[in-house]
């Protein structure tokens, strides 16, 4: 049979997608390259071509659920009816649902990048959301700076640093996951909660809007995310 030789775009997303289902079903660390070659039938040669380690490969993932992300609110995105802060509360509500439904299979996936040794790692998958996600959140940002509706001065730097208040929550988010199961969970999860709900008021007053503006976390929803199994 002829060796069919795939186009590198091709080839790089087939690896990906078949990472992506690994680490979904079985969760990041119980995966091994030779499991992601094994899947899809190439050869160590053929993988390493693309990728240089198992990270690498998490941070692939990344950027494509994150532009998968984006792609699920593209409606919210284009509907011209919609003000800046209408759309960005939609944004917002979608991407919450996405996180809820989908929580199991992330928390397999991600979680290990909350381990202390792994800082690195939660930095480069960070980078990689953040650079999907900027131009979409600066055309929100430049809109309502158009309308009259935030108060800001450059859209595009407003929208680097409400995606970096997303760095903040590390700490909370590791202390939460050490403690589900134990005695802790209870005042974790809340800690993480009252963080979250913290860090929309932030984002409230980023843009100056008043308090309350934007809907960044309701009721049980942290709780949902973080006992997902």
């Amino acid at each position: 049979m002829p060796r069919i030789v795939k186009h590198p775009d091709d080839r790089r997303n087939e690896i990906l997608d078949a990472a992506q289902a690994l680490f979904f079903e079985r969760g990041y660390e119980r995966t091994t390259i030779n499991d992601v070659i094994a899947q899809i039938g190439i050869s160590k040669g053929g993988f390493y071509h693309h990728f240089s380690a198992k990270e690498d490969l998490l941070e692939g993932i990344t950027a494509r659920l994150s532009q998968d992300a984006v792609a699920r609110v593209r409606d919210i995105l284009d509907d011209p009816s919609l003000s800046a802060l209408e759309r960005l509360n939609g944004f917002m509500a979608r991407s919450r649902s996405t996180k809820l439904a989908d929580a199991p299979k992330f928390r397999a996936a991600f979680d290990v990048v909350f381990r202390p040794e792994n800082l690195l790692l939660y930095h480069r998958i960070n980078a990689a959301s953040i650079a999907v996600m900027r131009p979409v959140l600066s055309s929100i940002i430049a809109q309502g700076k158009a309308e009259g509706a935030f108060t800001v001065p450059d859209p595009e730097g407003a929208a680097e640093i409400i995606l970096h208040l997303g760095a903040s929550t590390y700490d909370a988010v590791a202390r939460t996951i050490t403690a589900i199961g134990t005695a802790e969970e209870d005042a974790a999860i809340e800690a993480l909660d009252q963080r979250l709900q913290f860090q929309g008021v932030a984002i409230d007053r980023i843009l100056g809007l008043p308090d309350g503006s934007l809907t960044f976390v309701e009721p049980g929803f942290t709780r949902a995310v973080m006992t997902a199994r």
